[in-house]
């Protein structure tokens, strides 16, 4: 049975806190706090390594959502050094799905962590995304 902790309640935050941050600036502090420095990032989109590489995809679905944010859907469920959780983009400003139907882009992702509760590795998976990404 997975057990839920701080721990990886945590690392989640920090996730969509780099996903989310405004500007290059603040998401490269972000993904720092995130990810350990040789972390990694990995779905059918992207597979990158390394603070500047995880910066650049989330610069660049910024650019192509612009006025999106990621929530999670659901709870963090993690053991050891492991977590997974569900999320979706949906309207900044209202916290809906864009065109108020169903997210865009909508995904799970499980992430490995090191001793310090930074991300390792996120392997992510698409459940949903648009027919021109």
């Amino acid at each position: 049975m997975a057990e839920r902790t701080d721990r990886h309640e945590n690392a989640a935050a920090r996730y969509f806190a780099a996903w989310n941050a405004a500007g290059p600036e603040a998401v490269a502090k972000a993904v720092a706090a995130a990810w350990a420095p040789d972390g990694g990032y990995t779905d059918p989109l992207a597979d990158v390594r390394g603070h500047e590489q995880i910066a650049a995809v989330i610069a660049a679905a910024h650019e192509q959502f612009p006025g999106f944010v990621i929530r999670p859907l659901g709870a963090v469920d993690g053991h050891h050094d492991t977590a997974r959780f569900g999320w979706e983009l949906v309207n900044e400003a209202g916290g809906t799905p864009f065109g108020g139907g169903s997210a865009p882009v909508a995904g799970f992702d499980v992430i490995t962590l090191d001793a310090e509760g930074r991300i390792r590795q996120v392997l992510g998976f698409l459940d949903r995304v648009p027919a021109d990404a």
